[in-house]
Order: structure tokens, then C-alpha cells, then sequence
């Protein structure tokens, strides 16, 4: 027995010794963490407002970069459907042709095989009326053209119906493509923002009220500079007019990812929403609505232009004169004026 437990004594010995190894694993990585060694632990409470400021500001820049990808997709995938939709009104209005040049057939087929069975001679002969046989028979001759005519038809009507399904099976392949890339930028897109408000935790609310009113300073100040009236006065024309004055109707309006309006917008949402409602369709993202007008230099700007910054075009807001625009900023702010400065200026296009 003592043999027996001197092993079992040598085993509970290097057990122990491996608790303690894991133990102290386990004390040294809660050192790394706590240190920063994750890159995450330590450094994040040092940041500085500014540092913090800054960081959220490139994680809504990186959101709106994917808000746009999102809204690209969207439209895509909603074109996708009406095609979808189209290939299928037009295949059930060939099946319905093609059904009814069936019914016309089997009754062809019906009277053929009923009159068929008689020799025309033999028919001919029997009647009492020649005259009447050969004006019937011309008729036959006709009905027969007809037949094939109708044979051809409907093998016509079954390819195309056939293309048409091939069509729409292709169209729901791309669309089912465009869902799952619909879910990618909606995944980073959330992540992005959930990060973001995260960092904004960070800050006391003394911070952030400070970083609040020097938002507000930076665009809310300026707001006088340009007002409604002036603005639209100085468009190139009546429609770019319109939209500067429905952009100014929307100051304070919530940013919402991939909203168009009435009450809520995303940036080249609210763009869009503007000049819808000044009678001119634009494209949804910014990628589309730079190409959607003449580009001008930002020495010409009027009221009305579209202007778009960062390297991607990424961001666009609508200039009001003076140097200013109206824009969705991100989750952080509402609609608002703000300088063209405030962000690295990219392009200008002129719509209307």
C-alpha cells in the first residue's frame, strides 16, 4: 500500500505544482490586460477628450463609409426585385396566351379527328351541294395553315416562357447575392456605432457637454450667415432653390443610417429627399450623385451643389453659400450648418 501511495503522493505533488503554474498564468495575463498588453486594458482610460473626440469621429467616418455600401446594395437589391417581378408578370401573361392557344388547338385537333376519317373526293361526290363542298373545302385548306401557324406559335410561347424563368431564376440568385452583402454592411456598420458609443462612454458628462457646445459652436454659430431666404435667392435656378429650402426645413431632423426622410435622414439621404422634392430624381449614394450633374470647382459653388468629401466620397452635404453647407453629420448630431472645412473637401456637382 505504501508503494501504491507514494505515487499518488508524487501525483497530488504535480498537481499542485500545476495549479500553481496556472494560477500564476492566469495572474500574469490579468497583469498583461491590465497593463494594455491586449492593446484595449490600459490605454483606452488615457485617452484624452480630444483623443476620444477624434477616434469616434473616425469610427462614424468608417460607419458612413459602409452606410453607403449599404445604400448601394439596397438599391441594387430592390432593382433586382422589380426585374423579378417583371420576369414573372410577363412569363403568367404567356402562360395564360399559351394555355388559351392550347384550348385552340385540342378543338382543332376535336373537329379534325370528327370530319377527318372521309376521302375529300368521296365527299364531293356525295354532296348535294358541289359548289358549297369546294367553297367548304377552300375553308379546310385555310383551317389547316392556321393549325400549323397555331402549333408554331405555341412552341414559341414555351421557349419564351422558358427564357423568361431562366431569367428570373438568374435575377434571384443575384438577389439573394445582394441580401447577404445587405447583412455585411449592416453587421459593420453596428459595430462601427456600438464602438463609437462606447468610447463616448468613457467621457464624463462634463466632457461631453464641453465637446457638445463646441459642436455647436463650430456649426450652430455660423447659422445666421445664411439664412433661408438668402440662400435660395442666390441658387442657379428654381429647383436648386427648392431643395436649399427643404434642406433648411429639415435643420434638426435626426441622423438615421439608410434613412431618406421625411423625418430622419442619413447624409446622401437627405440630399436625395431635397431635390425629390424640388422635382429632380438623384441616385441614391454618394458614389452615384457625384456623377449625377456637372462638377464644378469649389471657387464656383452656388446654393444647391452638391458637395462631397473624404478621399471615398463618402459624405455629402448641400452648399448654402458662405462657405457653408447643410448636412446629416452621424448618430452624434442632427441635421445641421456647418462649415465645408469641417471635413476634407472632395468634389462639387451641380444638378439642377
Amino acid at each position: 500500500m505504501a508503494a501504491h501511495r507514494k505515487p499518488r503522493s508524487r501525483t497530488t505533488a504535480g498537481g499542485a505544482t500545476r495549479t500553481a503554474r496556472t494560477a500564476w498564468t492566469i495572474a500574469l495575463a490579468g497583469a498583461a490586460t491590465a497593463t494594455g498588453f491586449d492593446g484595449t486594458g490600459h490605454a483606452e482610460p488615457q485617452l484624452t477628450p480630444a483623443q476620444v473626440k477624434a477616434k469616434v469621429d473616425k469610427l462614424y467616418q468608417e460607419a458612413e463609409v459602409a452606410t453607403e455600401k449599404y445604400n448601394g446594395a439596397r438599391e441594387k437589391a430592390e432593382a433586382t426585385r422589380k426585374r423579378i417581378r417583371t420576369l414573372q408578370d410577363e412569363a403568367a401573361r404567356k402562360t395564360q396566351s399559351l394555355n388559351a392557344a392550347r384550348e385552340a388547338l385540342g378543338s382543332m385537333a376535336a373537329a379534325q379527328y370528327r370530319d377527318g376519317g372521309v376521302d375529300p373526293a368521296f365527299q364531293l361526290a356525295l354532296s348535294s351541294d358541289p359548289d358549297r363542298y369546294l367553297d367548304g373545302a377552300e375553308f379546310a385548306e385555310r383551317v389547316g395553315h392556321r393549325q400549323a401557324a397555331s402549333v408554331a406559335e405555341v412552341r414559341r410561347e414555351l421557349r419564351e416562357i422558358e427564357q423568361l424563368r431562366g431569367a428570373a431564376r438568374v435575377e434571384l440568385k443575384s438577389l439573394t447575392s445582394r441580401r447577404a452583402e445587405l447583412r455585411r454592411h449592416k453587421k459593420t456598420i453596428t459595430g462601427k456605432l456600438d464602438e463609437a458609443r462606447a468610447q463616448l462612454a468613457r467621457l464624463t458628462g462634463g466632457q461631453r457637454a464641453l465637446g457638445d457646445r463646441a459642436d455647436r459652436s463650430a456649426s450652430g454659430d455660423r447659422t445666421a450667415l445664411a439664412a433661408p431666404g438668402s440662400a435660395a435667392a442666390q441658387a442657379p435656378n428654381a429647383r436648386a432653390a427648392a431643395a436649399v429650402s427643404y434642406a433648411y426645413s429639415k435643420l434638426g431632423s435626426p441622423y438615421v443610417w439608410g434613412a431618406t426622410g421625411p423625418n430622419a435622414f442619413d447624409c446622401s439621404g437627405l440630399t436625395q429627399a431635397a431635390y425629390r422634392a424640388a422635382g429632380v430624381s438623384l441616385p441614391r449614394t454618394t458614389y452615384s450623385q457625384i456623377g449625377a450633374g456637372r462638377r464644378v470647382s469649389r471657387s464656383e459653388l452656388l446654393p444647391g451643389d452638391l458637395v462631397f468629401f473624404y478621399s471615398g466620397i463618402s459624405h455629402v452635404g448641400l452648399y448654402i453659400g458662405n462657405g457653408q453647407m447643410i448636412h446629416a453629420p452621424n448618430p452624434s448630431a442632427p441635421v445641421r450648418v456647418a462649415p465645408l472645412d469641417e471635413m476634407p473637401f472632395a468634389g462639387a456637382t451641380r444638378v439642377a
